[in-house]
Formats: structure tokens, C-alpha cells, sequence
């Protein structure tokens, strides 16, 4: 078996945080029309889902930080970190204005906004691994 590293570390709690922000993100998405027949459900499932979703986003943040500050990035690699960043920060601040939107259409516009930008910044992620 293969020693844990550090590294092993940091990119294993990225990769899971990653999974529940986009994840969760997703199949909550595809719940929502489901759960909108029942009186207050669909508000009691974005809530509990708020619980580990933010947590997760703040563990992706500092995990990334760590990232970045653990590899030597330049060039090419460094101007798809830099759109990935941007794409996080976009996937961030929809969700949170998601959280506060009261209308549908707001709801609509800020939960696709918060999927397409975690969405994107996966893939960039991936482009970086």
C-alpha cells in the first residue's frame, strides 16, 4: 500500500467538497420539482442541503488556496486557474443571492447561475489535476 501525503490529503477533501457543492447542487435541482407538491418541503430540503452545501464551498476554498500555494503554476496552467477562480466566485455569489431571492424567476436565475459556475469551475479543475 501506498504512503498518504499531504497532498493526498488536501486533493482527496477537494474533490469531496466538490462533490457535494456541485453535486448536491444537482440532484437537488432534479428533486425540487418532486418535492414542490408538498407544502414547505422543497424549503425544508434546501435548507438542510444549506447545512453541508456552505461548509463544503468554505472547504473548497481553503483547499484550493492550499492548492494553489503547494504547486507552481504558470503560463497556461495559471490563466485556466485564474477563469476557474472566476468561475467559483460566480457559483459562490449566485447561490448565496439564490438563498435570499424571493421570487421564482430570482430563484430560477440564481440556482442556474450557482450550477453553470460550479459546473464550470469543476471542469477547469480538472484541467489543472
Amino acid at each position: 500500500m501506498l504512503a498518504v501525503t499531504t497532498a493526498d490529503l488536501r486533493i482527496f477533501l477537494h474533490v469531496l467538497a466538490a462533490t457535494i457543492w456541485v453535486g448536491g447542487q444537482i440532484t437537488l435541482g432534479a428533486l425540487v420539482p418532486a418535492l414542490r407538491g408538498h407544502e414547505g418541503v422543497t424549503k425544508i430540503a434546501a435548507r438542510r442541503f444549506n447545512t453541508i452545501a456552505w461548509p463544503a464551498f468554505a472547504v473548497l476554498v481553503l483547499t484550493g488556496v492550499w492548492n494553489i500555494t503547494a504547486g507552481d503554476l504558470g503560463g497556461a496552467a495559471r490563466r485556466t486557474l485564474e477563469v476557474k477562480l472566476a468561475f467559483v466566485l460566480l457559483s459562490g455569489v449566485a447561490a448565496f443571492l439564490h438563498t435570499r431571492a424571493s421570487s421564482k424567476a430570482g430563484l430560477a436565475v440564481w440556482g442556474a447561475l450557482g450550477a453553470v459556475g460550479a459546473l464550470a469551475a469543476l471542469f477547469f479543475g480538472v484541467q489543472l489535476g
